[in-house]
């Protein structure tokens, strides 16, 4: 192998390095953490524990299967966790995609409680469902119908700038706040108007969206910060409601624009 042929498979190599930190910002601020990729997940799917440390409503809308839930946020995360660490297996935890940070934090989590057989699955759930649609649960219905996975354009089709998302509101308009308590606080952006329901309140949601389908009205939704409204468009899509839309940026976006 002459000296040019040598330093070319350098470069290549170096480039590849690059490239997976552009593709994975995640890897480079979490270095220690050893991470799984799709079909090392799927050759290893039967011997290793799977966990979802995503919120609740997310976990039930798109799913691995066999995964289990265990939100990253929770306050008893590490104490829900060592009982799967007793089991001895290889513990993978996967969130949304390549630029969520979930996965690499709850794996450097349970790394520094003693345990370094864990990985994060770092191109997360959609990487999954369209390779692995057979091992993949969206909305209660596996295997996962492509088809029926939200594309990026289709998501910016529902998205309205904060004037316009205001100026859409009219007397047949529904208004939901899907944030947390926490977040909300006691201000609201649409005082006496809107609905405040956070996803994870399943009944209450579930009997506001049948009201909005008997009225054929529509609906206005908005988030802490235009990301919580990418789940609930699978379930609206998924009821079969089609006249919705989302602020982009969610409450925060408002706020930046008046601060403007």
């Amino acid at each position: 192998m002459n000296l040019l042929r040598v330093f070319g498979l350098i470069g290549l190599f170096f480039i590849s390095l690059v490239q997976a930190d552009n593709e994975f910002p995640g890897r480079a601020t979490y270095p220690k953490v050893q991470v799984m990729d799709t079909e090392q997940l799927n050759s290893q799917f039967d011997e290793v524990i799977i966990v979802d440390v995503r919120s609740a409503f997310e976990f039930d809308t798109l799913h691995i299967n066999k995964a289990l839930n265990i939100p990253l946020n929770s306050k008893k995360f590490v104490s829900d966790m060592e009982p799967l660490l007793g089991e001895n297996k290889p513990i993978v935890f996967y969130c949304n995609g390549h630029s969520c940070y979930k996965s690499y934090k709850a794996a450097n989590k349970i790394r520094k409680a003693n345990s370094s057989n864990v990985y994060a699955y770092d191109a997360g759930i959609f990487d999954w469902a369209k390779a692995h649609p057979e091992k993949a649960t969206l909305v209660g219905k596996t295997p996962v119908d492509r088809k029926r996975l939200i594309s990026k354009e289709d998501f910016q089709k529902r998205l309205l700038s904060p004037a316009n998302f205001t100026a859409k509101i009219e007397d047949k308009t529904l208004i939901l706040d899907i944030r947390e308590p926490a977040q909300r606080g006691l201000f609201e952006l649409f005082p006496y108007r809107q609905e405040n329901i956070h996803m994870d309140e399943k009944t209450k949601l579930n009997q506001f969206l049948s009201t909005v389908k008997k009225q054929d009205k529509a609906l206005l939704v908005y988030d802490e910060a235009g990301k919580q409204v990418t789940w609930l468009q699978y379930y609206l899509e998924d009821k079969e409601i089609s006249n919705y839309y989302f602020m982009d940026g969610g409450a925060k976006g408002f706020f930046k624009v008046l601060q403007k």
